[in-house]
């Protein structure tokens, strides 16, 4: 892929400041928990935690897996903390959160995956936040179902699960074990367990795909009854990562979400900036608004 030198206008951003940002890195260093906004070093880190939110990410910051476009360290996983469910439910009742996503890395050296700690957790959290709506952002588990129905018994009241390419770059992009196909089950595979939770996902721009290929992704997250869909653009996290072959442009985003709304999803969000938990609550809270109409 060519390497573009030179970030346009549109992808300049502010550094993070404020009371509210330097609060939550405070708690979050005192309970020893990660967020995905530092670790996949968002954009909108300034934004999001100087507004009061972020999204945990549990089971520590070691993957087992190896994406091209990711940042997060890949490796061997350390144990699980039986802690950690108690201190992301603290640290969100501090915050004094309205929506929360906990994301995770991905644990294939667990036999579910890490579902039932997910699951531990969306409780910790329902117990101790009972008006906090939780949406886990979750790996795909090798689309295991019994590790599935861990996950939706927990209550949470949307699931999150990204679909992050189009099916031609998908097996140049993600880890082998992470298959475009396997995404599409396991959003359907929610669905078909409780059609009640709203589903989300989310795709990256830029990284060589066509308009044409853009839309079928729309197409096929709709066939599987995704509610709600993001796009925003890659950003090389750093040089040993994928390059940007294309910076897509505002308008251009503009256009793909004006045509897939068509498509029939409760909401679709899409800019430079747009990651899949960007106003998570924003958007989850306009989605149900639609849905009564």
């Amino acid at each position: 892929m060519a390497r573009l030198e030179k970030k346009p206008e549109w992808l300049r951003i502010r550094l993070p400041s404020g009371k509210n940002y330097v609060n939550i890195r405070q708690t979050l260093a005192s309970l020893d928990l990660h967020t995905v906004c530092e670790e996949a070093r968002c954009p909108n880190i300034g934004e999001c935690w100087g507004g009061g939110t972020a999204t945990i990410m549990i089971m520590g910051d070691i993957c087992t897996r190896g994406c091209r476009f990711c940042s997060v360290a890949s490796g061997r996983p350390l144990f699980l903390d039986s802690e950690e469910p108690d201190k992301v439910a603290k640290a969100i009742k501090k915050w004094g959160l309205r929506y929360v996503v906990i994301t995770s890395v991905c644990r294939d050296d667990l036999p579910d995956g890490g579902a039932n700690h997910i699951a531990k957790t969306i409780k910790s959290v329902k117990v101790q936040c009972p008006k906090t709506i939780v949406e886990p952002l979750i790996p795909d588990l090798l689309g295991n179902r019994y590790a599935l129905e861990k996950i939706i018994d927990a209550g949470p009241e949307v699931i999150s699960h990204n679909i992050e390419t189009i099916a031609r770059l998908s097996p140049l992009i993600r880890d082998p074990r992470a298959t475009y196909k396997q995404s599409l089950s396991v959003l359907q595979m929610i669905k078909d367990i409780d059609c009640k939770i709203s589903t989300k996902s989310s795709l990256m721009l830029g990284l060589g795909e066509t308009e044409e290929e853009v839309i079928q992704v729309a197409k096929d997250l709709r066939s599987v009854g995704v509610n709600i869909l993001s796009m925003g653009q890659y950003l090389q996290p750093t040089s040993r990562h994928l390059p940007v072959k294309e910076y897509v442009s505002p308008e251009k985003f503009d256009s793909y979400r004006k045509r897939i709304e068509k498509m029939g999803f409760a909401y679709v969000v899409a800019g430079p900036f747009v990651r899949s938990s960007y106003k998570a609550g924003e958007l989850f809270i306009k989605n149900m608004i639609n849905r009564r109409e």
